[in-house]
């Protein structure tokens, strides 16, 4: 499993997010961009992202994932243009 199979998997099951992925083999960073965060709190984030995931954690593919998550107007409002 690489980076962008990971940014893949993500943005083909929350439609409509950006999903940055870094890291290799078993370990990754992920940031996930979407609307679909608006209202929710921390932990249904996480949750929505771990969804995504979840085939490829229990199978051991991914070992360990740490991830962020914001709504379009949070990532726009952390890196202004």
């Amino acid at each position: 499993m690489n980076a962008t199979d990971v940014e893949k998997l993500i943005q083909t099951e929350i439609a409509g997010s950006k999903a940055i992925a870094e890291g290799e083999g078993c370990s990754f960073q992920v940031t996930v961009i979407s609307e679909e965060f608006a209202g929710k709190s921390p932990v249904k984030k996480q949750q929505l992202v771990y969804g995504c995931l979840q085939d490829m954690i229990s199978s051991g593919e991914i070992h360990a994932v740490q991830i962020k998550t914001f709504t379009p107007q949070q990532w726009q409002d952390k890196n202004p243009s």
